[in-house]
């Protein structure tokens, strides 16, 4: 539960603070960050206000746990492979994205896992980004991302502008059906430019993996 509360007291251990019950609750030091703190004082002030959250309650002790560090939205036991989140870059490297999808930890997308029109410094700390989980390992707690489709660019072409390969192609034809030479079969230029375009994919890839 999230709450908003006054710091009341400072201790050596924590801080107490009044969340409007009979008995103010407690955070301990461990809970100011989730860095070690080694002084409650160099983190809050007497009279601050402060957003808490409660991690443990003891009705018969009447005691109240608090923490500053907010928990995570997603837990370890909720993540699976192949789901699908709006994530958030916290981190960018040579080798791929660190984001945060509201897990423990930041999941890695790596570069090869941005598809042949991506690349990591195309991106910015802040940046919004849609990932899939590719690949949990909750023993070391690792979490490896891939990109999700919808990140993915979609090649169009203006069917009513043929390209400049195409253009050659039909002037050779053209130059053969007059010279009475047999011309071959001739397939849709959709299908060519997808052609073209499964070949420059293919081409990037294999660039981007070595």
């Amino acid at each position: 539960m999230q709450l908003e509360g006054v710091v009341r007291k400072i201790e050596l251990y924590g801080a107490f603070v009044d969340i409007g019950m009979e008995r103010d609750g407690l955070i301990h030091i461990s809970q100011l960050s989730t860095k070690p703190v080694s002084r409650v004082a160099d983190v809050l002030k007497e009279g601050q206000k402060v957003t808490v959250w409660v991690t443990q309650v003891d009705p018969q002790q009447g005691r109240v746990a608090l923490t500053l560090v907010k928990p995570v939205d997603v837990g370890w036991k909720e993540l699976a492979e192949g789901q699908t989140y709006t994530g958030r870059v916290v981190r960018v490297e040579r080798y791929g994205l660190f984001v945060d999808i509201g897990a423990e930890r930041p999941g890695l997308l790596h570069a090869r896992e941005m598809g042949a029109f991506n690349r990591p410094d195309a991106y910015r700390v802040g940046d919004e980004i849609e990932v899939r989980i590719l690949q949990l390992d909750r023993r070391k707690k690792r979490i490896d991302l891939t990109i999700a489709e919808s990140e993915m660019p979609v090649l169009e072409q203006d069917e009513s502008l043929p390209s400049p390969i195409e253009l050659a192609f039909r002037r050779a034809m053209e130059e053969a059906r007059r010279q009475g030479k047999e011309v071959p079969a001739v397939r849709s230029s959709r299908k060519r430019r997808q052609d073209e375009q499964e070949e420059i994919l293919s081409r990037t890839l294999q660039q981007i993996s070595r």
